[in-house]
């Protein structure tokens, strides 16, 4: 135990997890201002390093989800849609081509019908489920952590990796959410912030601000196109199948299902955007699986990083 705490609190160790948090501050204050939750993550990160043997382990497993969190939060920074042309008009025409519903003698997307015919049941409904987005693959991948390291690295780099197919796609074609065109039609207004669209319906029902909070801090707007939402749920339920998890993987199936839901009934994301977002993890997840863990380098790099989880 004696060697564990040296080597815990060697100068080596302390070096590391300082210097990391104050190059990551410095960083966001340059890029975008240091915020409240980049505190909170700094000091978080560091409490779980010192604190024991296994919590350190667990916030270095766990870094994976830390470097995605950072480099999405930096695309404040660098606005894709200051590199490509938004999509709107032409992305809301072809949703209501493929995707239209025919009301009331006219065609409208399914965006648009949900908006005129919602329930407080469905709204209710759909809010539960939205929450689960990030819950539901942090909660698996813990489970993971502590019973299968090999599938938690397989899962969280698998969950990197198809964020990495994602933002790459924002940046080569940005797209207007549903709700943005229902509000400013085909104007493109640059530096639009986020909205939480129906979900504002949740937030009003049970009193709280939890979606406002959430989306007055969106990297991107003009961010629709995939729907990562919609890709989440989907790995989980992979890697959820690959782990024989039984009953449980019937719930990551229908949460998977409400939360393609939820992004159309809300008005977040076309069926367009949904279907990406499933072709995001079905990609990311192929790529993962035939052709990275068949590269020697690769395997390496797992098993280095395995033993220090």
């Amino acid at each position: 135990m004696s060697k564990v705490k040296e080597g815990m609190y060697s100068r080596k160790s302390i070096f590391i997890a300082l210097f990391s948090s104050l190059i990551y501050l410095l960083f966001s204050w340059f890029l975008i201002g240091v915020r409240t939750d980049q505190l909170v993550l700094t000091a978080i990160f560091n409490i779980c390093f010192f604190l024991s043997p296994v919590t350190r382990k667990f916030i270095t497993g766990f870094s994976i989800f830390i470097v995605y969190w950072i480099l999405f939060d930096y695309m404040k920074a660098f606005p894709n849609y200051t590199f490509n042309s938004v999509h709107i008009q032409d992305l809301y025409n072809t949703e209501k081509s493929l995707f239209g519903i025919t009301y009331q003698e006219n065609t409208i997307t399914a965006n648009e019908y949900w908006l005129q015919n919602g329930r407080t049941w469905l709204d209710i409904l759909s809010g539960i489920f939205y929450l689960c987005w990030i819950p539901v693959p942090l909660a698996f991948a813990a489970y993971l952590f502590f019973n299968d390291k090999e599938q938690f690295l397989h899962f969280s780099l698998t969950f990197v990796l198809v964020n990495m197919i994602g933002f790459v796609i924002y940046y080569a074609y940005p797209a207007a959410p549903p709700w943005y065109y229902q509000l400013r039609g085909a104007h493109f207004i640059p530096g639009t912030q986020g909205n939480t669209a129906g979900l504002h319906k949740f937030d009003e029902y049970f009193h709280v601000n939890i979606f406002h909070s959430l989306y007055e801090k969106s990297s991107n707007v003009f961010a629709a196109m995939p729907s990562l939402h919609s890709s989440y749920p989907l790995i989980v339920l992979y890697y959820g199948i690959k782990k024989k998890s039984g009953l449980v993987n019937v719930i990551f199936f229908i949460v998977m299902l409400g939360i393609w839901f939820a992004a159309v009934y809300t008005s977040h994301h076309y069926i367009l955007d949904v279907l990406a977002g499933i072709a995001c993890a079905i990609a990311g997840i192929f790529i993962f699986q035939k052709i990275l863990l068949r590269i020697n380098a690769f395997n390496r790099f797992l098993h280095f990083y395995r033993s220090g989880i």
